[in-house]
């Protein structure tokens, strides 16, 4: 909250009798609403813009001659943990990329740590110099057909339900218990009836779609065609467009935007690693891909702040204006997104900036739990005595997977797999110390022609999952990774190629951002000399075991047929 002296100095300083503390000098700045640019100057006082159409004198002038200013960008879908870094490395990561305030749902720390996840989270986020907003967890576990290493019921999540930091309740994954008005889904959408509620509803159409969002559920990051994007926005929803590692829908959504819509979508990243942000960038890539496809700049850049904004009740940012947070994105080039500086609630971003920060003690160090397993552990029995088998289908760019059949060779080892056919073994273990569940399948999709993959991010209840051509390889992948307490291993011929360790609740990397960057670089080249052919292996391995998302995926209890929601049998 600001105080009477503050307020005085900026009304002040917007009528030009008092210097602000900041001024960006003749600078173009883009009317998100219009689509008119004026060079002008940007006077800033504290984290707020109080003058712009007019010149203006500051503590602090930056001569921004030929630069563009925008308003900063807001994620509104992500979860930190996929970046593989603590939150206080992805603000410094993705804050120099325009991105100033992002919405995230610890649902993946949440699912292995419970209360004591949400609250790191929370400390995190009082200390970066990133907005980060926090939707409560609604789904720990996400399903009752795998096993997780926490449950959150609505109790604990009241508890956090005023933070200042928290805006609602995170996405509800659980369509079915929403539609078939499950007792506990029922008690928590009941809690948040006037807060936000994120969607999670994908291909859900009709009155199994009307019925899911009479719950009051206003947005969905799971639209992966125009057809259902369009539907679901002609029956008030907000679609977030998604452009992760793993799941690629801009492409898909690219043409529902328009004068019209626009105030209607917003931009999110869902999951995405610090590789493909250090490549490429973060929610600068989306915009100046859509900028590519012909849509014109200042909808684009409106659908990734004043949109994203209103969409999620942020009342105070999105546009440039006085009386509004100084959030800004200073561009070289605003066709192409090329940010150059980025000031974040008043604030010019500098290494010295992120180094003010007081530190977060990391937390779930020692949340591996499995044991190590045998090669014998990944035999598997044929189905009914049959040979002709259920197979995960998987495709580049998409979480969804497809149900596919093969006819298999068995020995007295199982059922084993056909690299002639891409065929391979899929396999998740248990690793929260509970039961020692493994659940077997087959997968294609990968390419692989030897070895073996394994991550400890399992989507949502982040058990090991690990693919490969042979048991003993993904015996050795999985091996490594209860030594290393979590992370990602692939192993060839009985030895690990390339390793990332992962011991923050066998998420999170302890590591630089960069330093996770240069380790993922040798991981993806590893996994390619298995004639991977995926672009993602590692994210793409960990949704396999996501059985909110159809067609059928792989938990520890067993392959889960989505749209039936039960196992198949």
């Amino acid at each position: 909250m600001i105080d009477s002296k503050t307020l005085t100095t900026m009304i002040q300083a917007g009528k030009g009798k008092h210097p602000a503390d900041l001024v960006l000098k003749n600078i173009q700045m883009l009317d998100v609403i219009s689509g008119k640019v004026t060079q002008t100057d940007i006077a800033i006082v504290a984290d707020r813009i109080v003058g712009t159409h007019a010149s203006y004198h500051g503590k602090t002038e930056i001569d921004c001659t030929g630069k563009w200013a925008v308003p900063g960008f807001i994620d509104t879908h992500l979860h930190i943990e996929s970046s593989l870094v603590t939150p206080l490395e992805f603000d410094r990561c993705v804050l120099p990329h325009g991105v100033t305030t992002v919405i995230c749902d610890p649902h993946e720390i949440a699912n292995v740590l419970g209360t004591q996840g949400i609250e790191y989270f929370l400390n995190c986020a009082e200390r970066s110099i990133m907005d980060i907003r926090i939707n409560l967890s609604s789904c720990v576990p996400s399903t009752a057909f795998e096993t997780s290493g926490a449950r959150l019921e609505i109790d604990d999540l009241l508890q956090y339900s005023n933070h200042p930091r928290v805006i609602g309740l995170a996405e509800m994954m659980n369509f079915p218990g929403v539609i078939n008005t499950d007792p506990n889904i029922i008690a928590k959408l009941l809690a948040f009836q006037d807060r936000h509620m994120d969607g999670h509803a994908p291909l859900l159409s009709g009155t199994d779609l009307n019925a899911y969002l009479a719950a009051g559920i206003r947005t969905d990051h799971e639209a992966t065609s125009a057809k259902e994007a369009l539907e679901k926005l002609s029956k008030g929803m907000s679609i977030l467009i998604r452009e992760g590692s793993v799941s690629k829908d801009l492409d898909a959504l690219a043409e529902i935007i328009d004068d019209n819509t626009s105030s209607f979508i917003a931009l999110c990243t869902d999951d995405r690693n610090p590789l493909d942000i250090f490549e490429e960038g973060h929610l600068d890539e989306l915009i100046r891909r859509l900028i590519a496809k012909g849509h014109a700049p200042h909808l684009v850049y409106r659908i990734a702040s004043i949109s994203a904004a209103r969409i999620f009740g942020l009342k105070d940012r999105g546009i440039l204006a006085p009386g509004w947070r100084a959030d800004i994105a200073i561009l070289d080039n605003l066709e192409t997104c090329q940010v150059g500086d980025v000031i974040s609630a008043g604030r010019l971003i500098t290494p010295k900036l992120f180094a003010t920060r007081e530190s977060v003690e990391h937390v779930g160090l020692n949340s591996m739990k499995a044991r190590p397993v045998s090669q014998k552990a990944f035999e598997m029995k044929p189905l009914h005595g049959k040979n002709q088998m259920p197979v995960i289908g998987v495709k580049p760019g998409l979480i969804l997977t497809f149900k596919e059949e093969a006819t298999l060779a068995v020995t007295e080892k199982g059922v084993q797999p056909d690299l002639d056919q891409d065929v391979i073994k899929v396999a998740v273990v248990e690793r929260h110390g509970i039961n020692g569940n493994i659940g077997h399948g087959f997968v294609t999709g990968f390419g692989l022609k030897s070895g073996a993959i394994a991550s400890s991010v399992g989507h949502d209840s982040h058990n090991i999952t690990v693919i490969g051509t042979n048991d003993a390889d993904m015996a050795v992948a999985v091996n490594r990774l209860v030594e290393l307490k979590g992370g990602f291993s692939v192993a060839k011929e009985g030895k690990i190629l390339a390793e990332l360790a992962l011991p923050i609740a066998g998420l999170m990397s302890t590591e630089t951002f960069e330093g996770v960057a240069e380790i993922l670089k040798h991981l993806r080249d590893a996994a390619h000399s298995l004639e991977c052919i995926l672009p993602e292996p590692f994210l793409q391995v960990a949704f396999l075991a996501l059985p909110v998302i159809p067609h059928l995926k792989m938990t520890d209890r067993g392959l889960f047929d989505v749209d039936r929601f039960d196992f198949v049998k």
